[in-house]
């Protein structure tokens, strides 16, 4: 490679007009398993696109953390994304200690979406804030006590250098894959944990959050899913898949690739299981921190 910023750069880009295609994958393979022909591969442009030409709507009673709570949490997404490596290229923003960054924006993001709702008045999204802050508590523990085993493990403190020094299999890495899959349906709000279809009230989380958003502001809340989608997913493939080829255009083909299969094993896992109980939740993510740890005393032995 001889241009690394440039490809850095590349990656980028093509990780912001890909992000939403990954909701798509999720959306059809989930009709295939229904038995349904689904929505096109692409719906989530066309709803985005749609967003964006309308006005917003604003409640008498909000304040301006709802109006700034969009563009904030797009932001966000698009800031964390650039700590982020992909196919065997360094991240545009790589540097030591370069996941406190990405811990910080995604906590960014969750934190104007919990006070914007909050911002409502309304006790039905105070519910989901409720709900979106005790389990991201829960799974933030996980996600870095995950890191903290692979910076122990490869001598790397950026994301850059340390996701693709640990791609050789081993039983730590497996336990950290494995907590970090969970933390990604969690933090996406996918089934287990979460159902990102359903209205019913006693069970939503994040989307009970987001419902006064409208237009441009929600059109931004829906992009910005689509990049933590993809961040997260991102993590997981440089660790699992192994960039090895030396030719940039055939690993970045790998990456999507894997975020492809990645996105079609979610869409999977929610037609073939249901959402749990909440009661149950906190279980799975104390788990997944329970897997960090134990991969993190390992290393550090």
């Amino acid at each position: 490679m001889k241009h690394p910023h440039v490809i850095a750069v590349f990656n980028y880009f093509l990780a912001l007009a890909l992000a939403p295609l990954l909701t798509g994958v999720v959306n059809r393979v989930k009709a295939r398993f229904a038995g349904r022909s689904g929505p096109p591969l692409f719906q989530a442009y066309y709803d985005i696109a749609k967003l964006l030409r309308k006005g917003a709507v604003y409640g008498a009673q909000t304040s301006w953390i709802f109006r700034a709570s969009a563009p904030v949490i797009l932001a966000s997404g698009m800031i964390a994304l650039l700590t982020v490596p992909f196919g065997g290229a360094s991240a545009p923003l790589a540097f030591g200690g370069d996941i406190i960054v990405l811990a910080y924006m995604l906590g960014l993001m969750r934190f104007f979406t919990i006070v914007a709702a909050l911002d409502t008045g309304s006790s039905f999204e105070g519910m989901g804030a409720s709900r979106e802050a005790f389990f991201s508590a829960l799974a933030e523990p996980a996600l870095l006590l995950g890191v903290a085993a692979l910076a122990v493990k490869t001598g790397w403190m950026s994301l850059s250098s340390m996701l693709p020094a640990a791609s050789p299999v081993s039983f730590e890495l497996i336990l950290v894959v494995a907590a970090f899959i969970i933390v990604y349906l969690a933090e996406n709000a996918r089934i287990p944990i979460d159902d990102p279809a359903t209205h019913l009230e006693l069970t939503m989380i994040h989307e009970v959050m987001i419902l006064d958003h409208s237009g441009p502001d929600f059109g931004c809340i829906e992009f910005a899913s689509s990049l933590k989608l993809w961040i997260l997913g991102a993590i997981i493939v440089d660790i699992a898949v192994p960039y090895r080829s030396g030719w940039w255009f055939v690993d970045c083909a790998e990456g999507v690739a894997g975020m492809l299969v990645l996105a079609a094993a979610v869409g999977t896992v929610e037609s073939a299981m249901a959402r749990l109980r909440l009661l149950r939740v906190p279980q799975l993510l104390v788990a997944a921190g329970a897997l960090s740890t134990i991969a993190f005393l390992l290393v550090v032995r």
